[in-house]
C-alpha cells in the first residue's frame, strides 16, 4: 500500500468506510496504525454505532438504544485515538443499514475533503450481516460520484484511489480470498490495545488475535525469505476489487 515518492508530496491519507463502530478495529486496525505511525492522515467514516446488531452484551443488561449508542461511541472514539485516526459518525442505524442518496452524498463530501490515497472498506459479500455489503456499495458509489466533475457538492473532485477490502468475520462464507497480506507486527500492540477498548465485543479479542497469527504465518510462507521478519509475525489480509497499476511485475 505504498505510493512511490510519497515523501515528495503532501502526506498520504487513508479513508476507511465501515458499517459499525468496531469493524475498523478488528479488520483494519493494523493498517490504520501503520499509516498513522508514518505521519499519514487516517479518517474513519463509521456509518452506524452497531447499537442493534453488535451490542448484545449491553442489550442483555437492559440498556436503552441511546445508552448503547453512547457506549459504542465512547469505545470507538477511544479505539480510534489509540490507532491515531480521526473518527466520524453518521448514526445511520444498523440491522438494517439502508443505503440512501443522502447518506451516499455525505460520503462523497468526505471523499472530496479527505482526498484519499487509499480506501479501506468491507467486501461485496457477507451472508451473515447485510450491513457490511450495504457499506461496501455506498463506499464504492461515493468514490465514483466523488470523481465526477458534474456531481454537485463541496470540494474538489478526487482521482481514483485504490480500494482494499478488509477481511470479513467468516471469510470462507463470504468469498474472501487473501490477495494482500500486510505485515502489522510493528503495530500489533497498538491494534491489540485498540481492540481492548471495545469491551462490548470482548468475545472477539481472542478471535482476531488468532487471525492475525494465522495471517502472519501465511505472510511468511509467501515471502521468498524470512530474513527480517519477526518470529511472531502478525498480519492482516485484504482483497483488491480493481486492477493494480504497475510499470513492472513485482
Amino acid at each position: 500500500m505504498t505510493r512511490p515518492n510519497a515523501s515528495s508530496g503532501p502526506p498520504r491519507s487513508t479513508l476507511v468506510v465501515t458499517a459499525h463502530a468496531g469493524d475498523f478495529v478488528w479488520r483494519a486496525g493494523g493498517a490504520i496504525a501503520l499509516a498513522a505511525s508514518r505521519g499519514e492522515k487516517v479518517a474513519i467514516a463509521c456509518l452506524t454505532f452497531g447499537e442493534r446488531g453488535e451490542s448484545a452484551k449491553a442489550r442483555r443488561e437492559g440498556k436503552t438504544l441511546e445508552e448503547i449508542k453512547a457506549i459504542r461511541r465512547g469505545e470507538a472514539e477511544q479505539a480510534a485515538a489509540t490507532l491515531g485516526a480521526e473518527l466520524r459518525f453518521f448514526d445511520a442505524g444498523d440491522h438494517p443499514l439502508v443505503g440512501t442518496p443522502e447518506l451516499t452524498d455525505q460520503l462523497v463530501s468526505v471523499y472530496r475533503e479527505i482526498q484519499p490515497d487509499v480506501v479501506l472498506t468491507h467486501p461485496v459479500d457477507d451472508p451473515y450481516n447485510g450491513d457490511h455489503p450495504a457499506a461496501n456499495r455506498m463506499a464504492l458509489q461515493a468514490r465514483i460520484l466523488a470523481q465526477a466533475i458534474g456531481h454537485p457538492g463541496p470540494g474538489e473532485i478526487i482521482g481514483a484511489p485504490p480500494v482494499f477490502y478488509f477481511e470479513p468475520h467468516q471469510p470462507e462464507m463470504s468469498g474472501f480470498k487473501p490477495e494482500v497480506l500486510l505485515d502489522i507486527t510493528a503495530v500489533w500492540d497498538t491494534k491489540r490495545k485498540a481492540m481492548e477498548c471495545l469491551a462490548a465485543q470482548q468475545h472477539l479479542w481472542a478471535y482476531y488475535t488468532d487471525l492475525a497469527v494465522r495471517r502472519g504465518v501465511q505472510l511468511k510462507r509467501n515471502t521468498g525469505s524470512n530474513l527480517g521478519l519477526a518470529h511472531n509475525t502478525m498480519a492482516e489480509a485484504y482483497m483488491r476489487p480493481f486492477p493494480q497499476i504497475a510499470k513492472e511485475l513485482a
